[in-house]
């Protein structure tokens, strides 16, 4: 089947069931990305114990799914402007189902982190394409801001569910049900999309940079191997110094080779479109937001099960209202930023959720659950608000030329915010674990131990110290990501201050 022909502005005007079919077909794509970043926190304990996973194992299980995503944006969201949207999301999407069978039956750790990263490159092809295909199904701009508030919301809410659907599953069923849920949503997407997606626009004429997409892979995944080895207790101090440096090389490298890129062929990022206020704001909004996502579950689903005894639904259930607070707030988003601009969205959204980590700081040093469930309802809201908008404010604010980029560069500050928050709260959470606790004599072999391991013995004098030391690195994170939080908040007013109500959101507002 051959593509459309190439065209610099499309009419894909679409009549109003088929647009909102298709934002239904990629909401339902983007749900299982969303999920699929969170999802194993509640089920990570059951991992641990029927996989055997060690510490290292542990987080590499959570962060390969990230770090591929997060790596190969970039030059997927090209590689879509070349041979179609439609096309390559259609292909990531049977990738990511294919992958899902492949972790749902994992025997070992080490084949779960390899289906985790297939995961990854399937969810990276996907991504940039939910975004541009929602660009070229609405053309009205306030249908579209609508629409792309939906998107927001659903990638909000699907990380915020993510505990809490793998705690129903585990409750009724073995922990690979967490990925197998994923394969009848890839089938009946993908054979929607045949059938009512808008045509496959192709560039043939546009460039794709697969050594620029290599740099940005190893350049980010040497980083969060050296931010986790420098974390860890027992550092491998050869390891750590030798990623940091590749990560500094490689990354120089790749930014050296953007510019020399944008003075005669399109790059994989020309970081002139930062200078853009309103491009920035939305940038810092998405990463701060997910970091904050995923640090507060990480650390709560996992406490609320290993030293209160909370099953894995229960705990799912306590995080959950994250999903609860912030959809309302995402809807109400994106129907309104053509009223109250990006500074009272944002910026307001963004101080709300700082309000609340430091609601859960108090909660977490009082070890009062429902004060901690009242700070995550206001983090929740806050970052609906935000994030509602985020993606409105990205796209917005740079030249159509410019929207292939625009749109992976988005989804890269939202990966890479989970990533760094899983990479580093992770990192702190054994770190301080390690450093806090203090075992009884003849126990000290328990102190290389997982928390987990120690949180199950027989002895109760080691549970009570693992306990102890870990309600400690509990606490620490918790505040690692209220700090986090106050200086986006920060950092977001102050380049957001000029969108203030009834100022132009966007200079680009056509642009889809």
């Amino acid at each position: 089947m051959h593509s459309a022909p190439v065209s610099t502005t499309p009419d894909t005007a679409l009549p109003p069931w088929q647009r909102w079919t298709v934002l239904g077909i990629v909401s339902s794509a983007l749900l299982l990305i969303a999920l699929d970043n969170t999802i194993l926190y509640t089920a990570l304990p059951t991992l641990t114990r029927e996989l055997g996973a060690g510490s290292s194992q542990q987080l590499w299980v959570i962060n390969a799914y990230p770090l591929l995503m997060a790596g190969l944006l970039l030059g997927s969201g090209a590689l879509g402007d070349r041979v179609g949207h439609k096309r390559i999301f259609q292909v990531g999407l049977l990738v990511f189902g294919a992958a899902s069978l492949v972790a749902a039956f994992a025997p070992t750790a080490g084949v779960l982190i390899l289906a985790r990263a297939l995961l990854g490159v399937g969810a990276a092809a996907m991504m940039p394409a939910t975004l541009a295909l929602i660009r070229l199904s609405f053309a009205d701009e306030r249908e579209r801001n609508l629409a792309i508030g939906v998107w927001a919301a659903i990638a909000t809410v699907g990380m915020a569910l993510g505990p809490i659907v793998s705690g129903v599953l585990l409750e009724h069923f073995w922990w690979g049900s967490v990925f197998l849920l994923n394969v009848p949503i890839v089938l009946l997407a993908s054979a929607l999309m045949l059938v009512v997606g808008p045509p496959n626009l192709t560039n043939p004429a546009r460039r794709w940079d697969a050594l620029s997409s290599a740099q940005a892979l190893v350049g980010m995944a040497a980083a969060v191997l050296a931010v986790k080895t420098w974390a860890e207790a027992d550092a491998n101090r050869t390891l750590a110094a030798a990623a940091t440096v590749v990560a500094v090389v490689t990354l120089t490298v790749f930014a050296r080779r953007q510019r020399r890129l944008a003075t005669h062929t399109e790059p994989l990022v020309d970081f002139t479109i930062f200078r853009n206020r309103g491009f920035s704001g939305g940038v810092v909004a998405a990463g701060v937001s997910v970091f904050a996502i995923v640090g507060l579950q990480l650390v709560i689903t996992q406490r609320y099960q290993l030293v209160e005894g909370f099953s894995p639904l229960q705990s799912g259930l306590v995080v959950s209202v994250l999903a609860v607070a912030s959809l309302p707030f995402a809807l109400f988003g994106g129907a309104v930023l053509h009223r109250v601009g990006l500074l009272v969205l944002i910026g307001g959204g963004i101080t709300a959720s700082a309000v609340g980590s430091v609601i859960t700081v108090i909660a977490a040093a009082q070890d009062s659950l429902t004060l901690l469930v009242l700070g995550m309802i206001v983090v929740g809201a806050g970052l609906g608000a935000s994030m509602s908008v985020a993606s409105t404010a990205i796209m917005g604010n740079v030249p159509p030329r410019r929207a292939g980029m625009a749109a992976s560069l988005e989804e890269v500050s939202y990966e890479f915010g989970g990533l760094v928050g899983v990479a580093t709260m992770g990192s702190l959470l054994t770190l301080v674990y390690a450093r806090a606790i203090e075992l009884p004599a003849g126990a000290e072999g328990w102190a290389g131990q997982a928390p987990a391991a120690a949180l199950a013995s027989q002895d109760a004098q080691i549970v009570a110290a693992a306990a102890e030391s870990f309600d400690a690195a509990f606490l620490s994170v918790l505040t690692a990501v209220a700090a986090v939080m106050v200086i986006g908040a920060v950092v977001s007013a102050v380049l957001l201050r000029r969108y203030t109500p009834g100022t132009p959101s966007q200079l680009y507002p056509n642009n889809h």
